[in-house]
């Protein structure tokens, strides 16, 4: 290895950054958080490094550099605009060995800085060895997305237990033991800001361990409209450690793909009258797989508590005593109006924004018409294809006007988006000449007007149909 990677301990330590600029600002303020006493070298500084030496542990020397000023420091920084300067500190250092980072110049340095994620006291450090800094820091940034902003956490409780670990278990137990709590319950809690139930569940399973039964969890995950990248970094974490995965049909490859692979794969996938595994039977599973101690992922497309079921879901959960997390996930009527560049709300169009279901439970569409049918509101209809008709007819019935602008918004956020403009009055027709089909959500509201001006998600082609063009598609 070119360089060796270490971690310094620089409590009370002395250190030296000489420069005055914009990066010596931000080393300055990297080694005060690492609770180094910090010496600053230059005539003059900004702004913000003033705020900093009137708040922090700084002491300022406000002229050039000279050889005495290395004295007594446990490591220097040159961050000064000079080449000159800067070889000569890194000469200086080196004669002193003292470690020494020089700015911009890895030649000179015998230390150099990684791009760091900081969850302390839980460090990760990326580094290029200077090659290529802005490939360490977009390396960084994949890890951030990874790694929980708790588990800074999640390591300061499992140091509070080491010594009772090793007082308790004997030795050939102990990596077993850590290692099914930091997969575990345990963790989650942890991770979920309920810290004492995290440390009451690690009581119980050092009590327990290694016979007794581990219960299991379950994620309800919602996986977002469609595009891969719309998840949340919770529900990305949550997905890369299950054991076991139960999707529905609205979950697409791209996202499944991003799922832990030797996960099992259990699919429940529901279409109108044809449900691979019905409801009750869902519920069921959840419990039982969870009952044999396995992280469980139910993956949803959109999210899990708008037309998801999620709640009947985690009611079978909660009455059988198993634990279960919520991720949210952007529902397809945020996800996929913002790709057709319709704003649900706008202050000139809509005041208020209502989803419906398309069908209810019974099969019917008996919907609330009045409310629905109020003027200066988007309405957005979930699963609504089947009862295009029912919705055009009651909507103008109850008072709508049938020229009140209307969208079908297709495989909605995904490469295969197809966005229809029509009216109330034309939406079961735009539906037949369109060949349309599910997932497809249906918008009424002025506020579809602004698509033709705020498109700006064009996967292939969007088609417009309206009056004006009757129904002839166009390349938008």
């Amino acid at each position: 290895m070119d360089r060796f990677p270490i971690f310094l301990n620089l409590h009370g330590r002395r250190c030296l950054v000489v420069g005055g600029g914009k990066v010596a600002e931000r080393k300055v303020d990297s080694l005060l958080k690492a609770g180094a006493h910090v010496t600053l070298v230059s005539p003059e500084i900004t702004a913000e490094m003033c705020l900093t030496i009137d708040q922090q542990n700084v002491v300022w020397l406000a002229r050039e550099f000279t050889d005495n000023d290395a004295e007594g420091h446990f490591l220097i920084i040159a961050a000064t605009n000079s080449d000159r300067v800067n070889a000569h500190i890194a000469a200086l250092a080196d004669k002193r060995n003292i470690p020494v980072n020089v700015v911009d110049d890895q030649s000179l340095c015998s230390f150099i800085v990684p791009s760091i994620v900081d969850r302390s006291p839980v460090m990760v450090a990326v580094s290029t060895g200077g090659a290529s800094p802005v490939l360490a820091r977009q390396l960084r940034m994949r890890l951030e997305t990874m790694i929980s902003s708790s588990c800074g956490q999640l390591a300061s409780i499992t140091e509070e237990y080491r010594d009772i670990v090793k007082k308790r278990l004997p030795e050939e137990q102990r990596k077993s033991f850590w290692e099914q709590a930091l997969k575990g319950p345990f963790a989650e809690l942890v991770y979920a800001g309920h810290e004492e139930d995290a440390r009451r569940l690690l009581e119980e399973m050092l009590d327990q361990y290694p016979s007794g039964h581990r219960i299991g969890e379950v994620y309800l995950v919602g996986a977002g409209p469609g595009d891969p990248d719309l998840l949340t970094f919770k529900a990305l974490r949550l997905m890369q450690q299950a054991d076991v995965m139960v999707y529905d049909r609205l979950v697409s490859k791209s996202i499944l793909d991003m799922a832990n692979q030797n996960a099992e794969r259990i699919y429940v996938g529901k279409e109108k009258a044809n449900h691979a595994v019905p409801q009750d039977k869902i519920n069921d599973l959840l419990v039982d797989l969870a009952k044999q101690g396995k992280r469980v992922l139910r993956l949803k497309g959109g999210d899990p508590f708008i037309f998801g079921r999620g709640g009947e879901e985690i009611e079978t959960l909660a009455e059988n005593g198993i634990p279960f997390q919520v991720v949210p996930g952007i529902t397809a009527a945020s996800g996929c109006s913002s790709y057709a560049g319709i704003p649900l709300t706008h202050r000139d169009y809509a005041q208020s924004c209502t989803f419906a279901t398309g069908h209810l439970k019974d099969g019917t569409i008996g919907l609330n018409w009045t409310q629905l049918a109020q003027p200066n509101q988007t309405v957005v209809f979930y699963m609504g294809l089947t009862g295009i008709e029912v919705i055009s007819q009651k909507l103008q019935e109850y008072g709508r006007s049938g020229d009140t602008p209307a969208a079908l918004v297709e495989q909605g956020t995904t490469r295969n988006q197809r966005v229809h403009i029509g009216t109330i009055a034309t939406l079961p027709q735009l539906v037949r000449d369109s060949g349309v089909r599910a997932p497809t959500l249906t918008i009424v509201g002025e506020v579809v007007n602004l698509h033709e001006k705020l498109h700006w998600y064009e996967p292939q082609r969007h088609v417009i149909a309206s009056e004006f063009s009757r129904n002839t598609p166009v390349e938008a």
